[in-house]
C-alpha cells in the first residue's frame, strides 16, 4: 500500500479534529498553502479572485466555507452571507441565460451550513434558507449546486434537492462515486434538465458503504461518468486526474455531446495550466473557489486528496525554522 493510501484516513480524520485544527493554525507556514486553495477570508477577496478566472475564460463556482453548523443564528448568517455575494455577481453574470448556454458564474452550498443538523426541523431550516439563496441567485442570473458531505447526510440531501428543484429546475447537486450507492443515484438524477457535478469523494468512510483504494475508486467514477454522458442531463466532470478527463472527453465525443453540454470541473489552485489548456481547446472548464474564514476542514482533504499537496506542506515545514 502507497504512503498515500496510508496517510489518506488520518488527514480525513484530522479534518475534524478541532484539536488538530489548533494546531495545524498556529503553524505559519500554513497561511501560505492555504492560500493556494483558498481565495482569502472576505468576499471582496472573492469576488477579486472571480474576476481574473472568469477573464481567463474559465467558469466559477463559489463556496462560503462551514460546515456542521448546529447554531441557527451561524446558518442565518451564512444565508446573509451569500445573499450579499450573490448582489455582488450579479453585475457580473450574463443579463440573460445566454442562448441556452452553460451559466458562467455558480455559487456551491453545503446543506450542513444552512441548518440541516439543527437537532429540531434542521431539514425544514436547511430547505428554507437554500429556498432564499436560490431565489436570490435566480434573479442575480447565476446558478446553485448544493454539495455533497459524508454518506450520513445523503438521503437528506438528495431530498432537499429533489424539493427545491420544483421551483429552480436549473439546480445541481453532487455525487461521490466512491459510495456504492452513487451508480443507482445517477440513474434516477440523470433526467432532462438535471446537472450532477460527479466527484471521487474527499470524506472518510467506511467499507461498507464506500470503495476504498485507488483502483477501485477510479472504476466506479468511469461506471458513473458513462451513466451521465448517456443520460439527458448536463454532466459536470470534477476531477484532476489526466485519465478520469480523457475519458470524459471521449465519452463525450462517443456520446455526440457538443461541449455546450458537459464541463470540465477542477480546484482553484490546481493544475491551472491544464484548465487553460483546455479552454484554449474551447473546453467548458468550471473552477470550484472556495473562500472564507472556515477553511480548515477544507484544507484538509485537499492534503488527503493529493499526496503532492502533502509533500509541498511537510517539505515547507521542515524548511521553516
Amino acid at each position: 500500500m502507497a504512503a498515500a493510501d496510508l496517510l489518506r484516513p488520518a488527514l480525513l480524520a484530522a479534518a475534524r479534529s478541532p484539536r488538530m485544527e489548533r494546531t495545524v493554525s498556529r503553524i505559519p507556514v500554513t497561511k501560505g498553502l492555504v492560500d493556494r486553495f483558498v481565495a482569502g477570508e472576505t468576499e471582496d477577496q472573492a469576488v477579486a479572485t472571480t474576476t481574473d478566472i472568469l477573464d481567463s475564460g474559465r467558469y466559477i463556482s463559489i463556496d462560503y466555507l462551514g460546515e456542521d453548523t448546529t447554531d441557527l443564528g451561524q446558518a442565518s448568517g451564512t444565508v446573509s452571507h451569500y445573499l450579499t455575494l450573490l448582489s455582488s455577481l450579479a453585475q457580473r453574470a450574463p443579463a440573460t441565460d445566454n442562448g441556452g448556454r452553460p451559466r458562467s458564474i455558480e455559487v456551491s452550498l453545503k446543506l450542513s451550513a444552512l441548518g440541516q443538523f439543527l437537532p429540531r426541523d434542521g431539514h425544514d431550516v436547511a430547505l428554507e434558507n437554500a429556498h432564499k439563496i436560490c431565489t436570490a441567485a435566480e434573479e442575480a442570473g447565476v446558478w446553485v449546486t448544493v454539495d455533497a458531505e459524508d454518506h450520513t447526510t445523503t438521503d437528506s440531501t438528495l431530498s432537499i434537492v429533489g424539493e427545491l428543484r420544483e421551483d429552480f429546475p436549473t439546480l445541481g447537486t453532487v455525487l461521490q462515486a466512491y459510495l456504492k450507492r452513487t451508480e443507482a443515484d445517477c440513474r434516477d438524477l440523470s433526467g432532462p434538465g438535471s446537472r450532477i457535478r460527479l466527484c471521487k469523494g474527499a470524506y472518510k468512510e467506511p467499507a461498507s458503504v464506500a470503495y476504498q483504494g485507488k483502483p477501485a475508486v477510479d472504476e466506479a467514477y468511469l461506471r458513473c461518468l458513462r451513466i451521465l454522458m448517456n443520460g439527458q442531463g448536463y454532466p459536470m466532470v470534477a476531477s484532476h486526474d489526466p485519465a478520469m478527463v480523457d475519458a470524459a472527453l471521449a465519452q463525450a465525443k462517443a456520446t455526440g455531446r457538443t461541449t455546450d453540454e458537459f464541463e470540465i470541473q477542477m480546484l482553484h489552485g490546481i493544475r491551472d495550466t491544464e484548465q487553460l489548456r483546455l479552454v484554449e481547446l474551447q473546453q467548458h472548464v468550471r473552477v470550484y473557489l472556495p473562500y472564507g474564514d472556515q477553511w480548515y476542514g477544507y484544507f484538509m482533504r485537499r492534503l488527503a486528496e493529493r499526496p503532492a499537496n502533502l509533500a509541498f506542506f511537510l517539505r515547507s515545514l521542515t524548511s521553516t525554522k
